[in-house]
């Protein structure tokens, strides 16, 4: 059963900061960290259950680079809620939570 993604207003200007921050430094790795959130997200809406984080928040890497999605899963909706695409290297405080 396929999940639909839904990206939070706070995801998504952390992604277009992290794709705005790779383009000052290189034509290629913008376009490489969208492919790999793509496929994150395809790994996502076919199976979402990955490790708990914070009581109901869940996280899974994106491949290659230094970001973590965070995210809650609405079975009975099937929904993907994102809320964070946060810098792994940032200060843990401010990872989100509930």
């Amino acid at each position: 059963m396929a999940y639909k993604i839904i990206v939070s207003p706070r995801a998504q200007k952390e992604i277009e900061n992290a794709i705005d921050y790779y383009a000052l430094y290189s034509i290629e790795a913008p376009l490489n960290f969208i492919s790999s959130l793509k496929k994150t997200y395809g790994t996502l809406e076919t199976n979402p259950f990955f490790r708990n984080r914070y009581q109901n928040i869940k996280a899974i890497k994106i491949n290659k680079f230094p970001h973590s999605l965070y995210f809650t899963i609405n079975e009975e909706r099937n929904i993907v809620r994102i809320l964070s695409c946060f810098h792994n290297k940032r200060n843990p405080k401010n990872r989100p939570s509930v």
